[in-house]
Order: C-alpha cells, then structure tokens, then sequence
C-alpha cells in the first residue's frame, strides 16, 4: 500500500515546535513515485541504481549521566526505496535526541536506523535497511573537503538563456570515436518544491559514449536554476535526460548540494553498479 503524503501536508515553511525528546514521529516520508511517474520512470523497473546521501552535522543526545555528546551521522538511502524522507521533518527528528538518554553511540545508531528504514520502506511489501554510520569527536578531523573530480565546466564562456530545465540543450557527436570522460559544475542550483528557497550545489557526470557538447551540458546544468524540485529528483531528472539526449553507454550522476539546517543530501545515480562516491564536502559545503 503505498502512501498519500504530499510535500504540502510537510512541516516545510511552517512555524514548528522544536521537540527535544526523541520522536520517530517527526519523520515524514514521501513518495518518489509522483515525481518518478511525471519523468516517465517506473519503480518497477528502475533505469539506475545508486543511493541518496545524507551527512547531519548536528546530532546530539545525553548519556547515562545526563552528559550531552556528538557525533556526525551519514546516512545511505537506496534509491530503490519508495519514500524519501522530508528534510525538515528529518532535522525534527534528530533535534528530538538532543535531551533523550541513550546508552551509547550504538544504541543511537541502531534507533536511527529501525527508524528511518521505517520511514523510507513505509508502503512497501518488503522492509530492508539503510546504511548508517557515526562518527565520533575525535575524527572529526577525517572529514574530507575537496573539490569534484573532472574537467571544470565552469571555464566555458556560455551564453545562458534558459532557467526552467532545457534538455533540448545537451546534444552529443556519435560520429566521432566514443569516450569516457568526468565533467563537473558548480553552478548547479535549484530551489526546495515547497518553500521556493535556493538550493546550491555541484554536480559531477561520468560518462562513456559519444562525447557530450560541453557547452550544451553547462547550460543545461544551468537551466535548473529556477526550477522547483527536491534534490533526488533534481538528480535523477538529469540523469535521464542525458542519458536520452546523448545516448552514453554508461552514466553516473552525482549532485552535491550545500548543507542546509545541518544536514546535506548529495543523491547518486548511475546505470551500472559501482561503489558509491566518497562521502566528501566540497569547499562550498
């Protein structure tokens, strides 16, 4: 039974209580199919594989002795899973372990995956898990930033008129001897479905086949910026069009969008299975 939860029905540009003792209720999971059906994907058959990647910067909660800790959780949502989860009802959700006691990191852990695999596999006639890691003060210090891999984009002097998304942009050369190339962008920015606020990130895209046209591929990266969508659709709308526009024989997609509220989603598609990136912040990030 799948579920009727709208983005509109979610706490996004509402003024909300913040609770602070732990309830899995806050979570508001929503349907990709809506969004899937109107791209032409069915969940029956996806075209990709990948995973959503989120990183929460602000996690805390109190133990035994009423002492609060930290940790930075990244979490691993296969995008074969039927709902994403809401992001501000997300970060509701993790301000509700800031008073409530826990034995350990591992009994955290272990609460936040029962929770959120709930959550993502809620409607579904089969329940599996997601990836959840924790990672203490003391590396803190191993969080990586760095830069996307790839020939930079950004250095071509386009001319950009398009902001709604334009896939009559990207166009590739099948007359010329294929390739596998890494191309990145900066540029990328869309805005939240509900609120209308920007969302600012990189996008990577790996590909081999015939050779994309650079400039095309820019502007379009370009033309989402005023495009009202959350992140993994934004991502799996790009790896579509590019992979009916240019024909690649292979594709990954990789969005990393800017923290917001303390948390980041950065979503990964690709047509073939692969380890998933690094869990790394760009600069921007």
């Amino acid at each position: 039974m799948s579920l009727d939860n709208t983005p509109e029905q979610s706490q996004l540009g509402r003024a909300s209580a913040y609770v602070d003792r732990y309830d899995a209720g806050l979570l508001f999971p929503i349907p990709r199919a809506t969004q899937r059906e109107a791209m032409g994907i069915r969940a029956q058959q996806l075209p990709f594989f990948g995973a959503d990647l989120w990183t929460a910067f602000e996690l805390s909660w109190l133990n035994p002795r009423g002492k609060p800790q930290l940790a930075i959780a990244h979490f691993t949502v296969p995008c074969e899973t039927p709902n994403i989860i809401e992001s501000k009802s997300f970060k509701l959700y993790l301000n509700s372990f800031n008073s409530s006691v826990f034995e350990g990191a591992d009994a955290v852990r272990e609460r936040l995956r029962a929770d959120l695999s709930e959550a993502v596999w809620r409607g579904a006639d089969r329940v599996a898990g997601i990836g959840v890691k924790l990672m203490a003060p003391e590396a803190f210090d191993r969080e990586q930033v760095q830069e996307l891999d790839g020939v930079d984009l950004d250095r071509l002097d386009i001319e950009c008129t398009h902001y709604q998304p334009a896939p009559e942009l990207l166009s590739s050369d099948s007359t010329q001897t294929p390739v596998s190339e890494t191309l990145c962008s900066r540029l990328l920015k869309s805005n939240c479905l509900v609120t209308g606020q920007p969302d600012w990130g990189s996008v990577q895209i790996r590909y081999s086949g015939p050779q994309i046209d650079q400039a095309g591929l820019l502007a379009y990266i370009v033309s989402f910026r005023n495009h009202n969508e959350f992140h993994e659709p934004c991502a799996e709308r790009m790896f579509q069009d590019i992979w009916r526009r240019c024909q690649p024989t292979k594709l990954a997609v990789y969005a990393r969008y800017t923290r917001r509220g303390g948390l980041d989603i950065s979503p990964f598609r690709t047509s073939w299975p692969q380890a998933l990136p690094a869990n790394v912040r760009t600069a921007r990030q």
